[in-house]
């Protein structure tokens, strides 16, 4: 029997609905500032599309990033994008 019919018999019937999944993980990207890049902070800014951060999280920037610390995983891969050439000029942080 489906959810969203009445059911048969009773004369009266309760509609119910799946209540929809908001969480897209256990919170931790909402601690972090995140790495995007420059123009599509600004566009953002101006039409209020949302972003998406090197991590992969898409949002509209709203929170001043100072106030939280730098997201591990765009900042790893920030830190690999910068690296890429320059594995024998010092790129190689230990």
């Amino acid at each position: 029997m489906s959810t969203l019919e009445p059911e048969r018999g009773t004369g009266t019937g309760t509609l119910v609905e799946p209540t929809p999944q908001t969480s897209h993980g256990d919170g931790d990207h909402e601690r972090f500032a995140h790495y995007v890049q420059k123009d599509k902070i600004m566009a953002s800014a101006l039409d209020g599309t949302p972003v998406v951060a090197l991590c992969g999280k898409v949002w509209v920037p709203g929170r001043d990033p100072k106030k939280y610390p730098v997201c591990p995983m765009c900042k790893e891969i920030y830190e690999s994008m910068s690296a890429g050439g320059d594995q024998g000029k010092g790129g190689d942080k230990k």
